[in-house]
Protein backbone atom coordinates (compact mmCIF):
# COMPACT_ATOMS: atom_id res chain seq x y z
CA UNK A 1 0.00 0.00 0.00
CA UNK A 2 1.56 3.17 -0.85
CA UNK A 3 0.74 6.34 1.50
CA UNK A 4 0.21 10.04 0.63
CA UNK A 5 4.01 10.84 0.56
CA UNK A 6 4.78 8.33 -2.13
CA UNK A 7 6.06 10.44 -5.51
CA UNK A 8 3.64 9.70 -8.19
CA UNK A 9 4.74 10.68 -11.99
CA UNK A 10 1.90 10.87 -15.00
CA UNK A 11 3.86 11.15 -17.96
CA UNK A 12 2.65 11.48 -21.68
CA UNK A 13 4.18 12.24 -25.06
CA UNK A 14 4.01 15.62 -26.27
CA UNK A 15 4.68 17.07 -29.73
CA UNK A 16 6.15 20.21 -28.85
CA UNK A 17 8.10 20.59 -25.07
CA UNK A 18 8.39 24.39 -25.78
CA UNK A 19 4.70 25.14 -26.35
CA UNK A 20 3.91 22.52 -23.15
CA UNK A 21 6.17 24.80 -20.87
CA UNK A 22 4.05 27.60 -22.28
CA UNK A 23 1.21 26.40 -21.42
CA UNK A 24 1.75 24.17 -17.76
CA UNK A 25 4.21 26.57 -16.36
CA UNK A 26 3.25 30.40 -17.63
CA UNK A 27 -0.23 29.51 -18.30
CA UNK A 28 -1.11 27.18 -15.50
CA UNK A 29 1.31 28.44 -13.17
CA UNK A 30 3.34 25.13 -12.52
CA UNK A 31 7.26 25.32 -11.68
CA UNK A 32 9.79 23.33 -14.53
CA UNK A 33 11.30 20.45 -11.45
CA UNK A 34 13.79 18.72 -14.19
CA UNK A 35 14.31 19.26 -18.00
CA UNK A 36 16.86 17.76 -20.27
CA UNK A 37 17.16 18.55 -23.59
CA UNK A 38 20.72 17.16 -24.47
CA UNK A 39 19.38 15.24 -27.42
CA UNK A 40 21.85 12.51 -26.22
CA UNK A 41 20.98 8.96 -28.97
CA UNK A 42 18.73 7.09 -27.94
CA UNK A 43 17.45 9.30 -25.26
CA UNK A 44 13.87 11.19 -24.83
CA UNK A 45 13.83 14.80 -23.75
CA UNK A 46 11.86 15.20 -20.79
CA UNK A 47 9.98 18.24 -19.15
CA UNK A 48 8.98 17.92 -15.79
CA UNK A 49 6.75 20.14 -13.89
CA UNK A 50 4.57 20.54 -10.83
CA UNK A 51 4.46 22.61 -7.83
CA UNK A 52 7.62 22.63 -5.88
CA UNK A 53 7.77 19.89 -2.89
CA UNK A 54 4.75 18.16 -4.14
CA UNK A 55 4.64 14.31 -4.08
CA UNK A 56 3.64 14.84 -7.39
CA UNK A 57 4.76 15.89 -10.83
CA UNK A 58 3.63 16.15 -14.90
CA UNK A 59 6.37 14.66 -16.94
CA UNK A 60 6.24 15.49 -20.82
CA UNK A 61 8.63 13.80 -23.50
CA UNK A 62 9.80 13.79 -26.78
CA UNK A 63 11.74 11.56 -28.65
CA UNK A 64 13.69 12.71 -31.16
CA UNK A 65 14.66 9.87 -32.94
CA UNK A 66 11.08 8.26 -32.69
CA UNK A 67 9.02 10.58 -31.84
CA UNK A 68 5.01 9.71 -30.71
CA UNK A 69 1.71 11.32 -31.79
CA UNK A 70 -0.28 12.18 -28.56
CA UNK A 71 -3.37 10.31 -28.80
CA UNK A 72 -5.46 11.85 -26.12
CA UNK A 73 -9.20 10.92 -26.28
CA UNK A 74 -11.70 12.90 -24.59
CA UNK A 75 -11.67 11.37 -21.43
CA UNK A 76 -8.02 11.51 -20.39
CA UNK A 77 -8.01 14.68 -17.88
CA UNK A 78 -5.70 16.14 -15.21
CA UNK A 79 -8.14 16.97 -12.68
CA UNK A 80 -7.08 20.57 -10.48
CA UNK A 81 -9.38 20.80 -7.24
CA UNK A 82 -9.73 24.77 -6.87
CA UNK A 83 -12.45 24.61 -4.07
CA UNK A 84 -13.26 27.31 -5.77
CA UNK A 85 -14.45 29.00 -9.55
CA UNK A 86 -11.41 29.14 -11.94
CA UNK A 87 -10.30 32.92 -12.71
CA UNK A 88 -11.43 34.51 -15.64
CA UNK A 89 -8.08 35.86 -16.02
CA UNK A 90 -6.50 32.17 -15.03
CA UNK A 91 -8.59 30.41 -17.99
CA UNK A 92 -7.75 33.21 -20.22
CA UNK A 93 -3.99 33.01 -19.62
CA UNK A 94 -4.22 29.47 -20.37
CA UNK A 95 -5.74 30.02 -23.93
CA UNK A 96 -2.76 32.60 -24.44
CA UNK A 97 -0.02 29.96 -23.86
CA UNK A 98 -1.55 27.43 -26.02
CA UNK A 99 -4.71 26.11 -24.74
CA UNK A 100 -8.17 25.63 -26.28
CA UNK A 101 -11.27 25.75 -24.29
CA UNK A 102 -13.87 22.65 -24.50
CA UNK A 103 -17.01 21.29 -23.79
CA UNK A 104 -16.42 18.72 -21.42
CA UNK A 105 -17.17 14.80 -22.31
CA UNK A 106 -18.77 14.38 -18.97
CA UNK A 107 -21.85 17.19 -18.09
CA UNK A 108 -20.22 16.66 -14.96
CA UNK A 109 -16.86 19.06 -15.39
CA UNK A 110 -18.79 21.26 -17.27
CA UNK A 111 -21.53 21.76 -13.95
CA UNK A 112 -18.28 22.17 -11.74
CA UNK A 113 -15.54 23.23 -13.77
CA UNK A 114 -13.91 24.84 -16.96
CA UNK A 115 -11.85 22.08 -19.33
CA UNK A 116 -9.21 23.55 -21.39
CA UNK A 117 -7.02 21.35 -23.97
CA UNK A 118 -3.35 21.84 -24.00
CA UNK A 119 -1.08 22.33 -26.83
CA UNK A 120 -1.13 18.28 -27.26
CA UNK A 121 -5.06 18.19 -26.63
CA UNK A 122 -4.76 16.49 -23.28
CA UNK A 123 -7.26 17.85 -21.57
CA UNK A 124 -7.16 20.40 -18.44
CA UNK A 125 -10.37 20.31 -16.10
CA UNK A 126 -10.13 23.60 -13.52
CA UNK A 127 -12.75 21.96 -11.01
CA UNK A 128 -14.27 24.36 -8.47
CA UNK A 129 -15.22 21.46 -6.10
CA UNK A 130 -12.57 20.38 -3.45
CA UNK A 131 -11.24 16.35 -3.28
CA UNK A 132 -11.29 16.50 0.58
Amino acid sequence: MIDSTVPVRVARPSRDLAAAERFWVDGLGLAVLWRTTGRVPDEHDLLMVGPPGAAWHLELTYDPGRPLEPTPTVDDLFVVYLGRPADASLIDRLVAFGGTRVPAHNPYWDEHGVTITDPDGYRLVLCSRTWV
